[in-house]
């Protein structure tokens, strides 16, 4: 009787919530991609969720990922300085404060400071230091395939995607597939402790994207996330992002990834349909 009444629960959900998300989505402008579950059990829901997307500076999660999962073999280490140089700068247009604080390098900065700033403040000359640093996109790749997820992929640079905008495209991954990576961090799968609460504390304390996954949750609600963004230009925008975990008033974690590609709506809209449609999964979670 309990099995029945689980699964007519999970039916419900999966009916219902992906309609939500359809309607909701119409107000983003572009294609919407979600996917939501929660940890440690078969509640699921999605819209899209198989389809690929521009991870935009999503992706410096899976390389951070990379870089602690060497730290952990011992192949770097956290206190490992960097010697950054003025080549190594994020191009204009490409969001960095260590370049806008040292735009002629020269600078050391340790891994885990590098980690920080990639993951608190989105800096893209930390991801590319550090992207470098950890092989490469295809190192990075062959870490995530190892993890099993197959629909998550990193080739560029943020230097490469500034210098044309089409390039992001090969930074791609499915929803479904971030939720897999989200997954693999909560459940301690892929990481040291040390090096999972690492992650975690920089994405609790990530500063941008405030509007978005966290724009409709109660106050106080914990929420690690990493947002992507792209450009706009001649009024379109062909990455917003945030990727997340949000711990739920009863202890559990809900995974939640939403991708907006290819949108003609302005931010305020854009930020809304994601507050929006995790507010929604929230609602339906938030209580047993």
């Amino acid at each position: 009787m309990a099995r029945a009444v689980l699964l007519m629960s999970l039916l419900f959900l999966q009916s219902v919530l992906p309609p939500i998300f359809a309607e909701l989505a119409k107000s983003s402008g572009g294609r919407v991609g979600v996917c939501v579950a929660i940890i440690g059990a078969r509640d699921r829901a999605e819209l899209n969720a198989s389809e690929s997307f521009p991870m935009q500076s999503v992706y410096k999660l899976p390389i951070a990922m990379a870089i602690l999962d060497q730290v952990d073999h011992t192949l770097l280490a956290l206190d490992q300085k960097i010697a950054i140089g003025a080549s190594d700068m994020a191009p204009a247009g490409v969001h960095s404060p260590l370049r806008d604080q040292h735009p002629q390098g020269g600078i050391d900065a340790s891994i885990r400071e590098l980690i920080r700033a990639a993951l608190l403040e989105s800096d893209g000359t930390a991801s590319d230091v550090l992207l470098r640093l950890g092989g490469g996109g295809p190192r990075v790749t062959a870490y995530l395939r190892g993890l099993g997820i197959r629909d998550m992929t990193v080739a560029a640079s943020e230097a490469a995607m500034s210098r044309d905008e089409t390039v992001q495209y090969r930074n791609d991954s499915t929803p479904a597939a971030a939720v897999a990576l989200l997954t693999s961090l909560s459940t301690g799968r892929t990481l040291s402790p040390e090096s999972r609460q690492i992650v975690l504390d920089d994405m609790i304390a990530s500063t941008p994207g405030a509007k978005r996954l966290k724009g409709l949750l109660p106050a106080g609600t914990i929420v690690a996330h990493k947002t992507g963004t792209d450009a706009t230009r001649n009024g379109l925008t062909r990455a917003t992002n945030d990727i997340g975990l949000i711990a739920l008033p009863d202890g559990r974690q809900m995974a939640i990834a939403v991708f907006i590609k290819d949108s003609t709506a302005d931010e305020a809209a854009r930020e809304g349909t994601i507050a929006k449609i995790a507010r929604a999964a929230w609602d339906r979670w938030s209580t047993r």
